[in-house]
Order: C-alpha cells, then structure tokens, then sequence
C-alpha cells in the first residue's frame, strides 16, 4: 500500500514530501498521478536505493516512449513523455544523499538533461535555448513561448531553488502562464542543476549578479516586451529574488514563494544554542571541535556534505555555516520597490514565519497569500497546492501588469 498507518506516501519525511510534489505536479500536467502512486507503491519501505531504482524505472519507460511517439510525429505525446521523464529522472536524484554510490549523478542528470532537451524540441520552436552572458561564460537559460511567432510578451522570469529541477518549474506556473499567453524564462543559476553538476559553479549570495544579466538578455530580444517582465521565486529563491529586487527594479512585480529573510535558520536550528553561539562569536577550533564529537553517523556526514555542496564548501563545519550566514536579506530589504506577493503556506517546514517577517520589512506594495491544510496547500511551497497557487499568483501578477 502506498498510504502509511502514520498517513504519509513514505515513512521518510523528505521522501513523503517529494511524493507530494511529485503529485502536485501531475494535477498540473507534468507526468500523472497514476504513475507516480505505481511507483511509490513499488518503493515501499524500500528506502533511498529503492526510490532512487523505481523512480529512475518510470523515467526510463516514459522516455522509450517518448522516442516513439516523436518518431511517429506524435509531437504532443513526446512532449509529454519527454517533460515526465526528466522530472522523474531528477525525483530519482532526491536520494542521492542516501545512497552508498554517488557516481550515479552523472548518467541520472544527463538523462533528465536528454529528456528535458526532447521537450524543448518537441515544441518546434516555441522554446528556445537563450544563454546569459555571464562573468565571461554563460548561464544556460530557455525562452518558453506559446507559439513561434515572435510576437513580443508579457515574460515571467522563473527562479529556482536550491535543488528544484526545471521540470519542476512547469508546474510552479510556468505551464499556466504559457496558457495565458505568456513567455516564461527559466535558467541554471550558478550553484543550481547543470552549473552545478556539470560545471561545479557554487550559490551565491548577491543573486542582482545574476538576475541583471538575465534581464539585459531577455530585453534585447524582439519576442520580450521589455516593460511587461515579471519574476518568480520558489523555496531558496524566496530569497534569492528579494535580494535581487533590492538592486535590480526592472520587474513590474514579482512572488516569493516562499519568503525568506535568512536562509540559514534552516541550517542553525539544527544546532544546539551553544554551538551557535560559538559560530556568531567566531570561535572556529571550538566550534568544529564539538562539531567533530558530535559526527560519527556515515548518513548523516554523507547529507551533511551533500547539502553543503553547492555553497561551494563541504569539509569544514564552521565555513559552511558562516558561508550560509551570508544569506540573508538584512541590510538591504529597504531597497525593495518592486511590488512582492509572498506566500505563506500552513505547516512551512523549512523558514516557518519568515514570510510574515519579510512583508513586515517591506516598505513597498506587498501581500501575504495564506495557504493553509483545508485548501490541501499547506507544507513547503504548497506541493499539492500548484493548481491554486499558480492561479493565485499569476492573478496578482496580471493585476500590476494592467494597472
């Protein structure tokens, strides 16, 4: 049975979670829900080796489909199929930190980069690759139109959390706002997916470094009505995009899905009160000292150094939690004009109040969006929520742009 007796898809609460989303997705047209509970209910207890196995199975069946159905010149079924395999194929991935070999990262994620490349082929050039000039390289990023007109758009500029995969961001609106006739825009940031996995590109903090360049690449195009660009940022980007909008007042409007004002409150409430205070006052030696004493669990080293990754450290405790100390919007939260909605799901298990607390430092235009359990959009970014939200949010966003 895929239900627990505790009431979850899976005993593990990351894994509960990810099938949530997983689910959520679905309800919006990536992949289906038949698949993903056939998959949950062939995991079972199975743990991190079992969800990495079945869920990479489901990818691999879709995306022989998808090959089929595109040599047919079925172009919507590929379509389909391409998009639910790479999404599966980055579920896959959400156990990484579990499994005893690592080395699958790199076939995994090339087979979701081949699927998600199927997709945007599939379109027949509706969407496009757009890279970013970027600090003497480029961002990968791809320019998702309704059609291959070329008529210039209202364009909704997608930014991504820490470990959310770009099929993910279909369902967070992007497919909603294609409906209505809109581009959307969604790229790698450094530290994200592909800068990450394949160019070893870490996060970072001042993220109107990456974003201003984004927009200088979308308003020098014909197909971007360069006075009708609006953004969105979902979970690590609750943050991401505030700090950017801080520097950069280029967007209409823009939605923090959630908000967040300090990421790093994710990292020390993990701590006890003394080693925190230990690492605000600097003590390094003491601080990795009782950090050493505490370690000894191989999991959790292995989620330790796996999480830490893409801050660009993962061998010293007390610089990867200075580092993740850096990211918060203190000092610049004034500087925000751009009108904000920010979301403020019911049960947020990873920056619980921070929502409140950013609006609350807001002195521009903002509004809190409650999601809460009986709407069945309660926990992190409203993982069985999308078909609300995105409706939601995409609403606010259409307002400013008339007004």
């Amino acid at each position: 049975m895929v239900w627990t007796a505790a009431g979850a898809f899976n005993a593990d609460a990351g894994f509960d979670f990810e099938a949530r989303c997983a689910l959520g997705r679905a309800a919006t047209g990536v992949g289906d829900v038949g698949l993903v509970l056939a998959t949950l209910d062939r995991i079972g207890d199975g743990g991190a080796q079992a969800w990495f196995d079945q869920w990479s199975a489901t990818a691999r069946d879709l995306q022989v489909r998808a090959g089929a159905a595109a040599a047919a010149g079925h172009r919507a079924t590929a379509g389909w199929a391409f998009l639910a395999a790479a999404d599966y194929f980055a579920v896959a991935l959400g156990a990484l930190d579990g499994l005893a070999d690592t080395s699958v990262l790199g076939p995994t994620f090339a087979a979701s980069e081949t699927c998600w490349q199927g997709w945007i082929d599939a379109a027949a050039g509706a969407h496009v690759r757009l890279d970013v000039p970027y600090e003497g390289a480029t961002l990968p990023g791809w320019l998702l139109r309704p059609d291959a007109s070329g008529a210039p758009r209202t364009t909704l500029v997608m930014t991504n959390g820490s470990d959310g995969s770009r099929p993910a961001l279909i369902s967070s609106g992007a497919g909603q706002a294609l409906s209505r006739g809109w581009n959307v825009f969604v790229y790698d940031g450094p530290g994200q997916q592909s800068m990450l996995f394949e160019r070893g590109v870490p996060f970072r903090p001042d993220w109107e470094a990456v974003l201003t360049p984004v927009l200088d690449a979308l308003v020098a195009r014909d197909d971007v009505d360069a006075a009708r660009l609006v953004g969105y940022g979902v979970s690590q980007a609750g943050y991401w995009l505030p700090r950017a909008l801080a520097f950069e007042h280029r967007l209409v409007a823009a939605v923090a899905d959630p908000g967040v004002m300090d990421v790093s409150t994710s990292w020390l409430g993990h701590l006890p009160a003394e080693l925190v205070g230990l690492l605000r006052s600097g003590d390094k030696e003491t601080f990795n000292g009782y950090m050493a004493q505490m370690s000894g669990d191989p999991d959790a080293e292995r989620t330790f150094r796996f999480r830490a990754r893409p801050f660009g450290l993962a061998e010293d405790p007390f610089d990867v939690f200075t580092e993740v100390m850096a990211y918060n919007l203190r000092g610049v939260v004034g500087q925000i004009r751009t009108p904000l909605l920010i979301t403020d799901p019911a049960d947020e298990q990873f920056w619980p109040g921070q929502s409140r607390q950013l609006a609350a430092a807001l002195t521009g235009e903002k509004q809190v969006l409650d999601f809460t359990a009986d709407q069945g959009a309660n926990w992190h970014c409203e993982p069985l929520g999308r078909q609300l939200t995105n409706r939601l949010m995409l609403d606010w966003l259409a307002e400013r742009l008339s007004s």
